[in-house]
C-alpha cells in the first residue's frame, strides 16, 4: 500500500488559473500544509519549493486532471524528477453531497492516492500527445460534418417546390407524386443557368 512506502502525498486540485496544493502525511492522512499557486511556470516552481519546505522525505504528487488543467504541472513535476500520479475525481454523487471546495478537493486527491490499491500514472508523452491531438481534430471534423449535413437538409426541406429542388425532398409516396404532378403542370420550366 502507498502509505507504507511514503512519508507524504501532495494532493493538487487543478483549475485554469490556479492550483490548490495540500500536503498530507502518509501514515495518518493528516494535513500538514496548504497553498494556492498560479497555473504557470513560476507557479509550478513555487509548488516544488512549497513541497521541499513542508514535505521532506519520500513523497508523491496526486494531481487531478493530468490530461487537462493539470497537464502543465504534471510535465513540470516529471521534468523535476518528482513522482506524479493521476488522482481520480471520485463518484459524482459523493462530490455532489460533500460540495465543491478547492482546499478539500486537494486533500481528497491526496487521501484517494493513499487509499487506492492501484496507482495510476498520468497519460503523458509525445506519442500520447500526438494521439490526443489527432482525436481532437477528428472529433472537430466529425462535428463540422454533422452540422453541415443538418444545415444542408434544412435548406432542402425548406426550399420551394419549384425546379429541381422539389425532387430532392423525401415525402410519402402518394403525397409527393400528386403534389409534384400538380406543381409541375403549373410551374414554369427552370432555366439551366443560375441567376
Amino acid at each position: 500500500m502507498l502509505a507504507d512506502e511514503l512519508d507524504y502525498v501532495i494532493g493538487v486540485d487543478t483549475h485554469l488559473d490556479q492550483h490548490v496544493l495540500a500536503i498530507v502525511v502518509a501514515p495518518s492522512g493528516g494535513m500538514v500544509a496548504q497553498q494556492s499557486v498560479r497555473a504557470s511556470a513560476r507557479g509550478y516552481a513555487q509548488a516544488v519549493r512549497f513541497a521541499d519546505q513542508h514535505a521532506r522525505g519520500a513523497r508523491v504528487w496526486s494531481v487531478e486532471g493530468t490530461g487537462h488543467y493539470g497537464a502543465g504541472l504534471a510535465r513540470h513535476l516529471s521534468h523535476q524528477g518528482e513522482t506524479v500520479l493521476e488522482a481520480g475525481r471520485g463518484p459524482r454523487d459523493e462530490r455532489r453531497l460533500r460540495g465543491k471546495n478547492d482546499p478539500l478537493d486537494a486533500v481528497r486527491a491526496a487521501r484517494a492516492a493513499l487509499a487506492s490499491e492501484k496507482l495510476v500514472l498520468p497519460r503523458t508523452g509525445q506519442r500520447r500527445e500526438a494521439l490526443r491531438l489527432l482525436l481532437v481534430a477528428r472529433r472537430g471534423a466529425a462535428e463540422v460534418r454533422r452540422r453541415t449535413l443538418v444545415q444542408l437538409r434544412s435548406v432542402i426541406v425548406t426550399a420551394p417546390p419549384i425546379g429541381f429542388a422539389g425532387s430532392w425532398r423525401r415525402c410519402p409516396s402518394g403525397v409527393c407524386s400528386n403534389a409534384a404532378a400538380t406543381s409541375a403542370a403549373r410551374a414554369p420550366v427552370p432555366s439551366t443557368s443560375w441567376p
